[in-house]
């Protein structure tokens, strides 16, 4: 959510083995992250643009199991994974809790693109995204205008006065 990926020029070509097939694997980094995410090789609980309670809400209409109602959506498209779109308004976090990790100074790479984007705050974000002339991912919808400021709320617990404390809204001690 930090929208690193729309910075990203390095092609898979870049990093494949000489031995593949190059033309096997065209496609962004973030394109493979979305197939991987799709075939549940990431460590993430697929996540879809609609509220899993509407879900099931809208499978109770249809006279459907949640699970078989997901299924069909996610055959027909009428049930979209956020991974597909990143930057759309329903699929970026509001609120961010973090427990003695310093995520925007050592922990997170990328630290440009964390204030950016999720903070929408001075940065030192350098390169120009994709924009017009670049390549664009296939898997993911591409935004002209990319969001910044996702966050409403970014909560620290911690011990230290880190980077991510000074960037916080609320600080709050925790034990050591």
């Amino acid at each position: 959510h930090t929208d690193q990926w729309r910075y990203e020029k390095l092609g898979m070509e870049e990093v494949l083995s000489p031995l593949a097939d190059k033309k096997a694997f065209a496609g962004s980094m973030i394109d493979y992250n979305v197939r991987a995410e799709r075939m549940g090789w990431l460590p993430s609980a697929p996540q879809l643009q609609t509220n899993p309670l509407q879900v099931v809400r809208d499978a109770a209409i249809a006279g459907l199991d949640a699970k078989d109602y997901a299924v069909k959506g996610l055959k027909d498209g009428s049930l979209k994974m956020s991974c597909t779109d990143p930057d759309h308004p329903d699929n970026w976090p509001r609120n961010m809790f973090v427990w003695r990790s310093n995520i925007l100074g050592s922990s997170g790479k990328g630290h440009e693109y964390f204030l950016k984007h999720l903070l929408g705050t001075s940065n030192g974000v350098q390169g120009k995204d994709l924009g017009k002339e670049e390549a664009k991912p296939t898997e993911v919808v591409w935004h002209d205008k990319a969001p910044e400021g996702k966050l409403d709320l970014l909560v620290t617990l911690d011990f230290r006065m880190s980077t991510t404390c000074l960037y916080s809204d609320i600080v709050l001690p925790t034990a050591t």
